[in-house]
């Protein structure tokens, strides 16, 4: 009985070996994250070694962190191009009751780095010099490493380095160009603050704002009604949507009162709900014309946010049925979505899925699409919905893909794919 014992405790010692080996293996093939280091301790390493800083910026809760993770950074071809390169570091971002001490000591330093170099969206990557220098920032994941790379190595071309570009801006370099250019790369950085000045240093540049480049800009930087966009997408809506597109300059228009007028009288608690002829009223003394409409997508909105889906129903069919052709396909598929997962009345889901159609009628998009085979689904249409599902899924990115076969799954199941 010993023999047996012990061979068998050998045998199985051998073959956790053979495992651990291989996992070990497996592991080193991927990229090096040297996350029992300090900040300052990995600063030090990198100029000692000549190497880049790659600063994987991460949420707990943010999919498409666990996604590069789990899918990019583990390979070996991800390995290959930054282990030589780089000393790579990841930092949590937001703090939660299950963080280990490891995580708790970079508290500080991720405060610090969140707030220097405006990381406000993840994951987010931000790139350093071996002397310590911050070269360029990358905000959102991609599909493949080969992609993450693709892009990565834009850090090494000065031309297109982030933050050298606004060492340029400020140092006074002003050709039309450059700025046009900057200033869509503050927008892929989510930096509005440096933006909005890179804007406002390119507007004269240009003899007209009507070109498809000056409109774009101008409504991507405007957020206030004191923005200059503003007034012109307010007087002069018919000759931006000649360019922009029929609707395009209301749309922005009111989303910007929304967001000034409306937004903030709600944030006070009220158990009894808004009192929405007050939250109206300034609205209504200044935009007269615009009010009415941006109070009715407000209450939708805001019913959706607070999980009322009584009021939220009675709000966004209201909406719909007065003001519905001004509605974006983002919005069109949101609302679409959100009535097809927690309104139980059917006469609601099917006005639903005439708003989903229409989202996805001059572009097919994967998720537009999705809701929509939802949205016949639960309607009973099975055959048309496992048809708009595979439709959906074979135009998704790699990403997304199996979130749909699931719910494809789901429907040749007969399962609910609502809660």
């Amino acid at each position: 009985m010993y023999r047996l014992i012990h061979s068998f405790l050998l045998f199985a010692g051998i073959a956790l070996s053979v495992h651990l080996a291989y996992a070990q293996g497996y592991l080193d093939k991927g990229v090096k994250f040297e996350d029992h280091l300090s900040w300052p301790a990995i600063k030090v390493r990198a100029m000692a070694e000549n190497k880049y800083i790659l600063v994987d910026c991460f949420a707990t809760w943010c999919g498409p962190c666990r996604y590069m993770s789990g899918s990019v950074f583990s390979l070996q071809t991800a390995g290959d191009f930054f282990n030589p390169r780089f000393i790579n570091v990841r930092i949590q971002m937001d703090t939660t009751a299950n963080d280990e001490p490891a995580v708790k000591r970079w508290y500080a330093d991720a405060r610090m780095i969140k707030t220097r170099y405006g990381v406000n969206a993840y994951p987010t990557f931000l790139i350093f010099a071996p002397n310590g220098r911050i070269l360029h920032k990358i905000v959102g994941g991609t599909n493949t490493a080969r992609e993450f790379i693709t892009i990565v190595r834009s850090a090494f071309d000065t031309t297109k380095q982030y933050y050298t570009q606004l060492i340029q801006f400020f140092g006074g370099r002003r050709d039309s160009g450059f700025l046009r250019r900057l200033a869509y790369q503050c927008l892929d950085s989510y930096d509005m603050q440096n933006g909005l000045k890179v804007f406002q240093a390119w507007q004269p540049t240009q003899s007209s704002p009507y070109t498809p480049v000056g409109l774009d800009l101008l409504a991507r930087y405007t957020r206030q009604t004191t923005d200059p966009g503003f007034e012109l997408f307010l007087h002069h809506s018919a000759e931006a949507d000649e360019i922009m597109g029929v609707g395009k300059a209301e749309r922005l228009v009111n989303i910007t009162l929304l967001r000034e007028y409306v937004q903030p009288q709600l944030q006070d608690f009220n158990p009894a709900g808004p009192n929405w002829a007050a939250v109206q009223q300034p609205l209504e003394s200044k935009y007269p014309a615009q009010a009415a409409e941006v109070i009715a997508l407000s209450k939708a909105l805001y019913y959706e946010h607070e999980k009322d889906w009584p009021n939220f129903q009675t709000a966004v069919v209201a909406y719909m049925q007065k003001y519905g052709a001004h509605a974006s396909v983002e919005q069109l598929n949101s609302f679409a979505f959100t009535v097809f997962s927690y309104c139980p009345d059917m006469n609601c889901v099917t006005e639903a899925l005439e708003w989903s159609r229409r989202s996805f009628k001059d572009k097919p998009v994967a998720g537009y699409m999705d809701t929509y085979a939802n949205i016949l689904y639960k309607m009973g249409k099975k055959g048309e919905a496992i048809a708009w599902e595979e439709k959906a899924r074979d135009a998704a990115g790699h990403y997304d893909r199996p979130g749909y076969q699931a719910t494809l799954d789901r429907m040749k199941k007969g399962e609910k794919t609502w809660d």
